[in-house]
């Protein structure tokens, strides 16, 4: 019988070995280290494009409520222009009516001249043709040279401008006698120097309240019949309307000329007005 030999077997780890599981440790520990930096740089860098968005977001949005202040003040702009623009085109269409209706009234003005004129000369010739001596054909030219005045004051008149009443304002005494030669209302010129003087023109009283020289504006209270009325602020050559009790036909006064604590110009008063208060009287 064969005795039983045991056999040990020892098996020894290679050298080798330790340190290469020590290094594979610290690689892993630094592949670690490593993801945990880049993942705090990646957190970081999204925490920043976050700020970064939420800042250009909110600065869009603010750029947007203001471009939309601009819009929204734009179309007020726009509305109130194009309002304007209305008021302006009405009034240019009165003011072109008014010219048309003094073009118009010019226009039959000057026919009712022409026609004058060829009557006159019909009938200068017809009295010519009868009367030969010189005493006649003297009396025949100073016929003419009347008419010619009265055409010119005529012509001239043409040149005046019309209050919306359709009477003719004269801007200085010239142009106030040509108004006189048509006879149709009576001029009473008048200078009034000093402020709260009340004076006497024609059958009102006027008394100057203040005169601004660089706007050419005045302002006066006036007096008719016991009533009292202002009219402020008024421009040079503006007519201004008031009426007599018992007429039907305005008055008016215009100012053609300021100066320091002075006004000069006139009262125009229609023939029928004066009439009505001559009767008036009369009847009293």
């Amino acid at each position: 019988m064969l005795d039983d030999k045991v056999v040990e077997t020892r098996t020894e780890s290679p050298a080798w070995q330790l340190p290469a599981i020590i290094v594979l440790g610290l690689v892993a520990v630094a592949g670690l280290g490593f993801g945990w930096n880049a993942s705090a740089k990646l957190d970081g860098t999204q925490q920043t494009v976050a700020s970064q968005l939420k800042t250009t977001q909110e600065a869009v949005q603010q750029d947007m409520s203001s471009l939309k202040e601009r819009i929204a003040l734009d179309e007020k702009t726009n509305t109130d222009l194009q309002g304007d623009l209305k008021v302006v085109t009405d009034k240019l269409k009165i003011t072109q009516g008014q010219l048309k209706k003094a073009r118009a009234e010019a226009a039959d003005l000057n026919s009712a001249t022409t026609e004058k004129l060829t009557a006159l000369d019909t009938s200068v010739h017809s009295e010519l043709a009868s009367k030969a001596t010189s005493d006649d054909v003297k009396t025949v030219d100073t016929k003419v040279v009347g008419v010619k005045t009265d055409l010119d004051a005529t012509r001239e008149d043409l040149k005046m401008a019309r209050s919306e009443m359709g009477t003719l304002i004269a801007r200085n005494h010239d142009e106030i006698d040509q108004l006189r030669r048509l006879g149709e209302r009576d001029y009473v010129e008048f200078t009034i120097a000093g402020k709260n003087k009340p004076q006497k023109v024609g059958n009102v009283t006027v008394t100057l309240k203040g005169v601004n020289e660089k706007r050419n504006q005045y302002s006066v209270a006036m007096t008719a019949e016991d009533k009292q009325f202002e009219k402020k602020n008024r421009a040079l050559n503006e007519p201004v309307f008031f009426y007599i009790s018992g007429t039907h036909i305005p008055e008016e006064i215009v100012v053609n000329k300021v100066g320091k604590d002075t006004i000069s110009g006139y009262i125009s008063i229609p023939k029928a007005n004066s009439q009505t208060s001559a009767s008036t009287k009369s009847g009293k």
